[in-house]
């Protein structure tokens, strides 16, 4: 169907365009307050910090919370989040990937289960922001809901694939990380 221009020489199968409601399943997180956020209790995240704290891939927590755990959505390991509102298009289109099981997803947030590698869905994801962006509705406050996310077309590799292009990203991201810690110090 469709060809990548960069590909790694071990495969050559052609991606497959799908539609996320075909390869996800989606819920949403619950209200975690700031005023609930305590120094000791579950591991949270809010969807504020998915705009100033977080990244593609989340493997360390920073916040967390002495709520109820039956009053909380708790994560798997390879839950997409994506915030639902935001004050622009494009705020809305960033995607994370909690790489831990257990952490209280706050609300305004979309939650996507997926059998593919949820890290390169991550990655993928935040490459189409824009096309993310106008599924967005909304003026003063901007919302995505799960209804429109879900028609949103990918293109996608077979799962070794993915795999492989996840952890070639995620040391990219790493290299750029310590990269830029470098520049900040000299």
């Amino acid at each position: 169907m469709l060809k990548p221009k960069l590909r790694f020489k071990d495969f050559a199968k052609n991606w497959e365009e799908k539609v996320l409601k075909n390869i996800s399943e989606f819920s949403k997180g619950k209200g975690i307050s700031k005023m609930d956020i305590s120094d000791e209790g579950i591991e949270c995240i809010r969807y504020g910090e998915l705009y100033t704290t977080y990244n593609e891939k989340i493997t360390k927590i920073v916040s967390k919370t002495n709520l109820d755990k039956e009053n909380l959505v708790l994560s798997e390991i390879g839950d997409i989040i994506i915030p639902s509102s935001g004050e622009t298009a494009i705020d809305l289109a960033t995607v994370s990937c909690i790489m831990k099981k257990g952490v209280a997803i706050g609300g305004d947030t979309n939650i996507l289960k997926t059998k593919e590698n949820s890290l390169f869905l991550s990655y993928y994801l935040n490459y189409k922001k824009n096309e993310i962006g106008t599924l967005s509705q909304g003026v003063s406050v901007v919302h995505l809901y799960a209804k429109s996310l879900k028609s949103l077309k990918v293109i996608i590799p077979s799962i070794n694939e993915q795999e492989k292009i996840a952890i070639f990203l995620s040391n990219i991201s790493i290299k750029n990380f310590f990269k830029n810690r470098e520049n900040l110090l000299t």
